[in-house]
């Protein structure tokens, strides 16, 4: 209390860095068996978390840029649109088709484009309110590029669901098929099938693109993957179900908007940031959420997108992406995110949502 209070009255921000190593490293120092000097860091770098959090309560953080930052994201929120324009990358049928009627209903518009990116060129245009995207996969892991597209842009999660995923092989009845066409993520999902499979493989840029090309192709050797909706949709035969290596494969989808939709129902926040190149950095951002008594449910790394010119890049840099539980309407939630905010190399607020059942 007593140092919150003097570096209130001298402005001095609530977290010195270099102060705080050196600290420790007189800490380190003092003790006896080196075998212990990990444990005493740990102690005393919990006991300095928990005194900065006292420190915040103390400090005017209305006055610094971090709250600032974090407090405009929030005030530029906006209410859930009633009569929304909805776009999807593929063609109808697709699986990011269906997750847009889950988010909105079947009897909502909803119009496709190519590439994922159009999504987010039509966003920022203004030719569109919402963009429905795939995230990550249970097989295949998370999908890079959307990632790096919410970093290019600085659009906003807005809702969450998951699909599960029924591939199948589908073709022309009495196909002989000797090559087989389908989006890069799901030919990943079916490896196992494909393994054994005796066709080349060749991504292409959606299942119900793939599905939609075989079935107006003349050539008889070829066949896509797609779900079986898709396949019926254009026509096709479904030659094998449930290829997927997983049986319980299921895919996130994310509706992102231009600005935020932050509700009081939401309770699922997601972050991007790159931590400083310091020992114990990521202890110590990881320990900030144990102290604010919140729940992290998902910590990605991946390299720094090319994009983030506000990133400075070094050798191997990378960003995290978390997920965790709470809303940002929380002042503790907000004080949490003020403080990554002021502390990391980079931080992004990318949205605080509600799974979409």
């Amino acid at each position: 209390a007593r140092v919150g209070a003097y570096k209130q009255e001298n402005g001095l921000p609530v977290l010195d860095e270099a102060r705080e190593q050196e600290v420790l490293a007189r800490k380190s120092v003092a003790v006896s068996d080196p075998a212990r000097r990990a444990d005493v860091t740990a102690l005393y770098e919990t006991i300095m978390g928990l005194s900065r959090r006292q420190q915040r309560n103390l400090v005017n953080e209305a006055g610094n840029e971090g709250y600032r930052q974090i407090r405009e994201a929030i005030s530029h929120s906006r209410a859930p649109l009633t009569a929304p324009r909805v776009l999807y990358q593929g063609e109808p049928g697709a699986y990011a088709d269906e997750a847009a009627a889950l988010f909105f209903g079947e009897d909502v518009p909803r119009a496709h484009v190519e590439t994922w990116e159009d999504i987010f060129l039509a966003l920022r245009e203004g030719r569109a309110d919402y963009g429905v995207l795939p995230i990550e996969n249970s097989t295949a892991g998370d999908i890079r590029q959307t990632y790096d597209l919410l970093a290019k842009y600085n659009f906003y999660i807005c809702k969450r669901t998951q699909i599960k995923i029924n591939h199948c092989l589908a073709a022309k009845p009495g196909a002989d098929i000797k090559t087989i066409y389908s989006h890069e993520q799901a030919l990943k999902q079916c490896f196992g099938f494909l393994k054994g499979y005796p066709a080349r493989q060749v991504p292409y840029a959606n299942t119900a693109l793939a599905a939609e090309m075989v079935a107006n192709s003349d050539d008889n050797t070829i066949a896509a993957i797609c779900s079986e909706r898709c396949a019926e949709l254009y026509g096709l035969e479904t030659v094998k179900r449930d290829i997927a290596a997983n049986p319980d494969n299921t895919t996130r989808f994310i509706c992102i908007s231009k600005r935020p939709e932050v509700t009081p129902d939401a309770d699922i926040i997601s972050i991007c940031m790159s931590l400083p190149h310091t020992t114990g950095s990521l202890y110590r951002m990881l320990i900030r959420f144990a102290l604010y008594g919140l729940n992290i449910t998902k910590i990605e790394s991946a390299p720094v997108p090319q994009a983030k010119q506000d990133i400075k890049r070094e050798t191997f840099d990378v960003v995290f992406y978390l997920d965790f539980e709470g809303n940002a309407l929380d002042p503790e939630v907000v004080r949490l995110m003020t403080i990554l905010e002021e502390e990391m190399k980079y931080f992004k607020f990318l949205g605080n949502y509600k799974h979409f059942d």
